[in-house]
């Protein structure tokens, strides 16, 4: 037995290729978390609310990556579900190589992804790789697929944020109009401002309508 192939463990064979490519997915989690799920958009939209109510550190940057994860399994549960069922579960049982449960793994996120992604961005993103406009959904390869789902998850939530801050800008500009009527010039406008920007986001339940608002944003 290649001694540079295998490490003994335990008296166990255990290749160092596929103890290499485990490791090289578990460092690639994060990034991947964020690049094929819908937890950029998440992210950007809470993080938008936040600064439009003028409150820069509550909630915390911890609780908002926690609300944005738990969100985006919630999302993401039937596209986990289906790689557990199709591609996962069949792997541990040795129905499926590794490569061919890689394969049955990306069928789900790929249909996923391109479900969020702008046809016009898809088109470029062929263009920039040299392939057809026309080319079937089963053949576009994961190297187009990701950047193009990115650059709408960041289109999107940035088209969220815009239309979250209109409201609040609102009462900001109110404030502001009639301070300076009253003379009030050295009194901040974002003093004032604040409770009645914090009323307003209580009053129509504001975190229940947005979180409902970011889950029915994705198409399934």
């Amino acid at each position: 037995m290649d001694n540079n192939s295998f490490i003994n463990i335990n008296g166990n064979g255990v290749p160092t290729l596929e103890i290499l490519a485990l490791m090289t997915i578990i460092m690639l989690l994060p990034s991947l978390l964020i690049m094929m799920t819908s937890f950029t958009r998440i992210l950007i939209i809470l993080s938008f609310t936040r600064n439009a109510l003028g409150i820069q550190q509550t909630p915390p940057n911890m609780v908002l990556v926690g609300i944005s994860l738990f969100l985006t399994l919630f999302i993401m549960s039937p596209v986990i579900a289906d790689i557990n069922t199709n591609a996962y579960q069949p792997y541990t049982q040795g129905m499926l190589t590794q490569e061919e449960a890689l394969d049955a793994a990306k069928v789900p996120m790929k249909e996923f992804m391109l479900k969020q992604t702008e046809v016009d961005t898809l088109d470029m993103y062929l263009s920039f790789a040299g392939m057809e406009q026309t080319t079937a959904v089963e053949e576009i390869p994961m190297t187009v697929v990701v950047p193009a789902f990115m650059t709408s998850e960041l289109e999107r939530g940035f088209m969220a944020g815009f239309l979250i801050y209109i409201p609040f800008l609102l009462i900001d500009i109110i404030v502001s109009s009639v301070l300076m009527s009253m003379g009030m010039i050295m009194l901040p406008p974002a003093t004032i401002a604040l409770p009645f920007k914090l009323l307003l986001f209580v009053t129509v339940n504001g975190w229940e309508l947005l979180f409902s608002s970011i889950v029915k944003s994705f198409n399934y």
